[in-house]
């Protein structure tokens, strides 16, 4: 698969494959079914759910507790991430790079978590697109955020990771989007830790 950036070729490649090793655990998936306990007690009706940069699933198996009928697809890029996710049959996957898909089904509920601080700032547009299309009504941002762009180092690596007010942006380009609710999680949380991510939910109307 060939494509357009250095950071699709990032996590793509081996440092996408050692992601997924370090970042599975009981104790994240407690943690996830924490987040997002909180996260969707501010919705109704969700039925069906996209993850954008699914890796190998730990917030989607957190969802499937908490909405159990609903059905869910994963885009991800990494191809032995993908492999994991197959594992669950109620998972359909898509192993492609967000920046290259078009015309997914709409979900109610659309989902990041981790994914846009490593996309190239000059793709985010696109991306936004993309989110707000597949999306019939919610999308969940939860991801590190700055009042203004800055990019920082990422292990050892340059260009790698970006911090933003990604959800602001969204708010500005669409106009038919509302900001429903918003917090944080702290990696101090005493019971279910999270890497200092703020989420921020947004609704069409």
């Amino acid at each position: 698969m060939k494509f357009k950036t250095e950071q699709e070729e990032f996590w793509s490649g081996n440092f996408g494959n050692e992601y997924a090793q370090r970042n599975s655990s009981d104790q994240l998936l407690a943690s996830n079914i924490s987040l997002f306990s909180q996260i969707l007690s501010h919705t109704t009706g969700v039925n069906s759910v996209l993850e954008i940069g699914a890796n190998i699933g730990m917030n989607l198996l957190a969802l499937k507790k908490l909405l159990p009928d609903s059905k869910y697809t994963a885009i991800e890029i990494n191809k032995s991430a993908c492999e994991v996710l197959s594992q669950q049959s109620w998972i359909n996957v898509i192993n492609n790079s967000a920046l290259r898909v078009s015309d997914v089904q709409k979900h109610s509920f659309v989902l990041t978590k981790g994914v846009l601080i490593h996309i190239s700032p000059e793709e985010l547009s696109s991306l936004y697109r993309t989110i707000y299309d597949s999306s019939s009504r919610y999308i969940c941002l939860i991801e590190y955020y700055n009042p203004n762009p800055v990019e920082i180092p990422y292990r050892g690596f340059s260009n790698k990771l970006f911090k933003r007010d990604f959800a602001g942006d969204m708010l500005d380009n669409f106009s038919d989007l509302k900001l429903v609710n918003y917090g944080f999680a702290y990696h101090r949380d005493n019971n279910f830790p999270q890497d200092d991510l703020n989420w921020f939910l947004m609704e069409k109307i």
